[in-house]
């Protein structure tokens, strides 16, 4: 089974994003916390997390870029249970139990995702408002298979 997890190529995540997620994290499309935004919401950094932020299950921070990893059950139960306690604490659902069905019905959607995909499969998420509510697109760079020559360093141990 395949998760992703939060990567970073350089800092910009840091400055793009009011709460950037760690890397490392596993994450989430976390779309839901779009579904009750209009234009007026899409400015400044909430823009930037609405148009291509993964959402981190650790910091709840966001991410442009995933990886596809492999996934243990174990860790996805316990990620289930901080998605459940994180729609308790900042949505207002009743209870970690009622809110767990929820939360493993996201983690799963991610992993349906990711489990199309080879391990290091680069995701990114783009987007949008509609009439019908927020769209989501979801685009993949495959990992490229690296050869020797491109870090050998060539020379004479002679010089």
């Amino acid at each position: 089974m395949n998760l992703a997890r939060a990567i970073h190529f350089d800092e910009s995540d840091m400055n793009v994003f009011h709460s950037p997620a760690r890397t490392g994290e596993w994450c989430i499309s976390g779309g839901f916390e779009f579904s009750n935004w209009g234009e007026a919401d899409l400015t400044g950094k909430a823009r930037q997390a609405f148009a291509n932020g993964w959402l981190g299950l650790e910091t709840f921070g966001r991410v442009t870029f995933v990886a596809v990893t492999q996934v243990e059950e174990a860790e996805i139960e316990v990620l289930v249970s901080l998605l459940a306690q994180h729609f308790v604490d900042f949505y207002g659902a009743p209870s970690v139990e009622a809110a767990t069905g929820v939360a493993r019905d996201e983690i799963m959607h991610m992993v349906d995702l990711c489990d199309d995909h080879d391990p290091n499969t680069l995701i990114t998420v783009a987007r949008e408002l509609t009439e019908a509510g927020v769209k989501e697109t979801y685009r993949t760079i495959e990992a490229q298979a690296a050869g020797l020559d491109q870090f050998a360093i060539h020379g004479s141990l002679d010089e």
